[in-house]
């Protein structure tokens, strides 16, 4: 069950994949400003200078505001470099959702039709499936194996349909709580853009302060561009944070989803058909 994964070691994907995500999001967004946003930006500051000088043939042009500017800062960089760690992780987990519901398909119990299953069955139905889950790598860790076990080990330990449905629902909630706790990280990375862009917000001001002498004597360059710093890094961060948000909410429903068809799965293939025989009951009415 890889959503509930048991291995929690430095080899487990759980510990890999956020963590060469993040090595993986720095690189590329470092080859992204490297290799496209910096020479565009020396283009456009190019352009704009000729047009301050009057030598550039479309003015209008040049006064445009370019994407390119608006990102080129440090604080865009961090914020789009945790963007796309964050995306990976979700994606990720997305697929991994797909691999728990693919299994859905499968018909694990294996019951003819009007065949019901006894405690006494319960046990050596419970032996065949855990084997044929080990034998089976895509089966293993996974989250409709180990639901489908557990209620098959109750049912065979206590003889009661009520208990085994109760394992169902056990499992189904330490799912759901385990699987919101491994969204902290994402929902500290959503904190965490709006965090920087507010840093680039107070360093913008800062050194538009610095540049104030100079404004007085009517050279408003290096203002404007300390402003511009400040704005753009909160532009981009809330941009940024809008669309994670959406991102981790898609998430939060297809697991939430998952979980569902999980336990209807569990009802309809297993639960339903458990039985207890009437002799049993007799006895213990005795």
């Amino acid at each position: 069950m890889a959503i509930l994964s048991r291995n929690k070691g430095i080899f487990s994907r759980d510990f890999l994949v956020p963590n060469i995500g993040l090595l993986a999001s720095i690189l590329l967004v470092w080859i992204f400003f490297v290799t496209v946003v910096n020479p565009r930006v020396r283009e456009v500051e190019i352009t704009q200078r000729l047009a301050a000088a009057g030598q550039a043939a479309d003015k209008n042009k040049a006064a445009q505001r370019s994407i390119y500017i608006i990102i080129k800062d440090p604080e865009q960089a961090v914020e789009i470099a945790l963007w796309v760690w964050a995306t990976i992780i979700l994606t990720y987990k997305l697929i991994e959702v797909g691999r728990e519901r693919s299994l859905l398909k499968h018909d694990f119990i294996g019951v003819r039709q009007g065949e019901r299953i006894i405690p006494e069955d319960a046990l050596d139905r419970y032996k065949q499936m855990k084997e044929a889950v080990e034998a089976t790598p895509r089966w293993q860790e996974r989250l409709l194996p180990d639901f489908l076990l557990a209620a098959l080990h109750r049912f065979q330990a206590t003889s009661s349909v009520q208990d085994a449905a109760s394992a169902v629902k056990e499992r189904a909630e330490l799912v759901a709580d385990n699987l919101d706790s491994e969204l902290s990280l994402i929902r500290y990375i959503a904190w965490a853009i709006p965090a920087v862009g507010f840093i680039g917000t107070v360093r913008g001001i800062g050194d538009a302060l610095t540049h104030a002498e100079e404004a007085i004597k009517g050279d408003l360059s290096g203002v404007i561009s300390a402003l511009g710093l400040a704005f753009n890094s909160t532009l981009v961060a809330l941009i940024l944070s809008m669309v994670l948000m959406y991102m981790l909410h898609m998430l939060q429903s297809r697991q939430e989803a998952l979980i569902l068809e999980l336990q209807n799965y569990c009802r309809e293939k297993l639960v339903h058909i458990m039985r207890v025989p009437l002799r049993e009951a007799d006895s213990t009415g005795a």
